[in-house]
């Protein structure tokens, strides 16, 4: 798929920008184009080689009807029930790579009850943050959110 300058876009790891510009640049005697995303709240720009889109995860940034289900669906999503810190780290990695928002949404549930059930390791607190974002910035392209206000409805939804 290509996108044009405006398409709102998510990255798997780094959540959902718009393409501000494509360029072109020139890597191991080759030109190659790129698309620069630019996250919701402006600071993050992100280049995504225009011919490496599908193999990373690039996708368009969900409806808003989609977007906003995400949210309804919070309260029945399962919970992790991964052992020790390194098997729960590895599956929730793959739960974010995955660009599937309803994955990311049950990463930051199992996280945000662990956090007030036993707390967090670092990584673990990191990975909190990092999918937080992938999840608040999409909310806040799809639904025209501020920041603020996606990050008061997912902690709603979180009970």
């Amino acid at each position: 798929m290509t996108y044009q300058v405006g398409d709102k876009i998510v990255h798997p790891l780094h959540g959902a920008g718009a393409v501000c510009e494509i360029v072109s640049d020139r890597a191991d005697g080759q030109e190659r184009r790129y698309y620069v995303m630019l996250s919701p709240r402006g600071d993050m720009r992100i280049m995504i080689p225009v011919d490496g889109c599908e193999q990373i995860g690039i996708r368009p940034v969900l409806p808003r009807e989609q977007a906003g289900s995400v949210l309804e669906a919070i309260p029945e999503l399962g919970l992790s029930e991964a052992g020790s810190w390194n098997r729960r780290y590895r599956e929730n990695m793959i739960q974010i790579r995955s660009g599937d928002l309803m994955k990311v949404a049950a990463v930051i549930k199992s996280l945000v009850r662990k956090e007030h059930a036993a707390g967090l390791s670092n990584g673990e607190r990191k990975m909190l943050h990092s999918a937080k974002q992938i999840l608040l910035s999409e909310l806040m392209l799809s639904q025209e959110w501020s920041y603020d206000e996606a990050e008061e409805r997912l902690y709603a939804a979180l009970g």
